[in-house]
């Protein structure tokens, strides 16, 4: 009385998928430049922080506004205007330092201040 049931065949394979035509490109996945515009702001920000110095404020501003343009065509395209804008700044206010500094520091009182000192 025990019926022994058909056995189930087993499913097809899945079709394999049909090869690009020939002469036809593939294209690349598209290069995602973000970390380009994360480094642009994070360099825009240090240069804030370093444009009392004419090496740190001034090479990280210019390497900022460089990555910045480079990774404005990205997903990240915020921030690499907010680095490049920052990186600006930055290189702006080195050039005021460093104007402002150069008056006050070597103008003719303080050279006669040494003098005075005997330095």
């Amino acid at each position: 009385m025990s019926e022994q049931l058909p056995p189930v065949p087993a499913p097809a394979p899945a079709p394999m998928p049909a090869p690009a035509p020939a002469g036809v490109p593939v294209s690349a996945p598209a290069s995602d430049k973000r970390g380009l515009a994360i480094a642009s702001l994070v360099l825009g920000i240090l240069s804030l922080c370093g444009s009392g110095f004419l090496v740190c404020g001034g090479l990280l501003s210019v390497i900022g506004i460089v990555l910045g343009a480079l990774g404005i065509n990205s997903r990240g395209k915020n921030m690499a205007i907010a680095g490049i804008v920052l990186s600006a700044v930055g290189l702006l206010l080195t050039i005021i330092f460093r104007v402002v500094f150069k008056g006050i520091l070597f103008n003719d009182y303080w050279q006669q201040l040494l003098r005075n000192f005997g330095m």
